[in-house]
């Protein structure tokens, strides 16, 4: 089967959040079970490293209408770890400071999305399935049913459009749909939605199978507390909504190689995880003790993530014997909750307000524990992480989740990880008190730990089921 992926960023070429680690690991299990997969980006000339720009050639150009506007693009071309990657370049557009943000992010990524279809012929690929991801890329199968159809060559490709976070839409003024996007007569409503140009509608209305990240989230979608005002329209477009659970890179995330560790190691030699935690505390200033556990976060700090539900109870928290480091940067109140919860608790607390990859490793593998109270998360890839370091996660039962975090029950020794429904704090303080009494008792922690590090959350899973949903099409 073809495969053309379609997204707004990629690794390793440039990746901002989650997306950027699915159009990286994806692709590869496509590819590891046999099946001809391309990726298409656009041309971030002031973001994407030398290294890697140093790898492209140039393939050819084109111009791309947008309503009244005849814009140029050029594609570029390069093959990385057996993939090949082609970026949609235009100077105007992408050439810029940051990926998103910019007042016309609209006009950009509505030029990206069909600069994709008019420059098939330029990368000599007719792919059997487009997947588009996002709203970035949700105007492809728009494009594609009305400006492309009549082609031979386009006339049996086949959409799918990935909801990774649905609070992000493409919602722009409804003036948009005549002046950029240029759809014919009586096909606006396709992306009209409340007096808006919303281009996530556009993709849920016109691709043949609407999928996002996890299957309690497929569910959650419908109900308006989770959809950010897109249910109806989905509700009605049930039949095409499939949940498929992301996975997380297993060679990426491996305490046997990950060389940020101070120590490696594995189930079988876990003993040698105490070394990481002794390491933490001593980079940390914070005493050490292997009776003492550690709850670790590495996470934006919004309301989104919890953190309101950590702010109301983070005292109680820390009148038990344990230490809490977070990682992370958002919120101005949170970040401030936290510098002066470090200053109260200076052997208890540590944060460290900023992003490292190098940091967060060592966070998940020197933390006992790992909490994530998300009022909603559409798959995650935080806890999934953390169980492979033997971390054991704290979380609220929704989106991915519920479906990667059985709760573990003392009686059968089944589940790998502590959780709690109703987004209320002193539900989240009773999970942590549970995870709490586990601790004390090494038999029952042991097993937890067993149960979870023993996890399958690799990509091919998540690949074969893809695969699967395309052949329905």
């Amino acid at each position: 089967m073809k495969i053309l992926f379609a997204a707004s960023e990629a690794g390793p070429f440039i990746r901002t959040g989650g997306l950027g680690d699915v159009a990286a690991a994806l692709p590869k299990a496509f590819k590891a079970l046999g099946h001809d997969v391309r990726v298409v980006i656009p041309y971030y000339k002031l973001e994407i490293p030398a290294q890697f720009q140093n790898l492209m050639s140039y393939e050819g150009s084109t111009f791309v209408d947008l309503s009244w506007r005849r814009q140029y693009c050029g594609v570029f071309k390069a093959v990385y770890e057996g993939i090949t990657y082609y970026f949609i370049d235009n100077e105007y557009y992408f050439k810029r400071n940051g990926l998103y943000g910019h007042f016309d992010d609209g006009e950009r990524f509505a030029f990206f999305s069909k600069a994709i279809l008019e420059s098939m012929p330029i990368m000599d690929f007719v792919p059997d399935i487009i997947h588009a991801n996002d709203w970035q890329t949700a105007l492809v199968p728009v494009f594609l049913d009305c400006f492309y159809r009549y082609s031979k060559e386009y006339q049996m490709i086949k959409t799918v459009f990935t909801i990774h976070n649905i609070e992000f839409q493409g919602k722009y003024n409804k003036c948009l749909i005549d002046d950029i996007l240029g759809l014919p007569f009586g096909a606006g409503s396709l992306v009209e939605d409340s007096d808006c140009a919303n281009f996530m509608k556009g993709g849920i209305e016109s691709a043949a199978r609407v999928t996002t990240v996890s299957e309690t989230y497929a569910q959650e979608l419908m109900h308006p507390f989770y959809s950010f005002g897109l249910d109806p329209i989905l509700s009605s477009r049930r039949f095409k909504l499939r949940g498929v659970l992301n996975g997380i890179d297993t060679k990426l995330y491996d305490p046997m190689t990950d060389k940020a560790l101070f120590k490696n190691y594995s189930f079988d030699t876990i003993e040698d995880k105490a070394e990481n935690k002794k390491g933490l505390c001593e980079m940390l200033d914070l005493p050490y003790s292997p009776d003492k556990p550690i709850i670790g976060m590495v996470t934006r700090l919004t309301e989104q993530k919890g953190m309101d539900l950590v702010a109301a109870v983070i005292e109680e928290i820390l009148a038990a014997n344990l230490q809490f480091v977070v990682l992370g940067t958002g919120d101005w109140k949170y970040e401030e909750m936290l510098r002066d919860l470090e200053r109260r608790y200076p052997t208890k607390v540590r944060t460290i307000i900023k992003f490292s990859q190098d940091i967060a490793s060592k966070i998940y593998a020197g933390s006992d524990m790992f909490l994530m109270p998300s009022k909603f998360e559409p798959c995650g890839l935080s806890q999934m992480i953390a169980m492979r370091y033997g971390s054991i996660p704290i979380v609220r039962e929704t989106g991915g989740l519920k479906d990667t975090v059985i709760p573990y029950d003392a009686e059968t020794g089944i589940g790998r990880g502590f959780t709690f429904k109703t987004y209320n704090s002193y539900d989240m303080l009773d999970a942590v008190w549970r995870a709490f009494g586990t601790f004390r008792d090494k038999k029952k922690w042991n097993a937890v730990v067993s149960n979870a590090m023993s996890a399958d959350f690799g990509w091919l899973n998540s690949a074969k089921r893809y695969i699967e949903i395309f052949k329905e099409i």
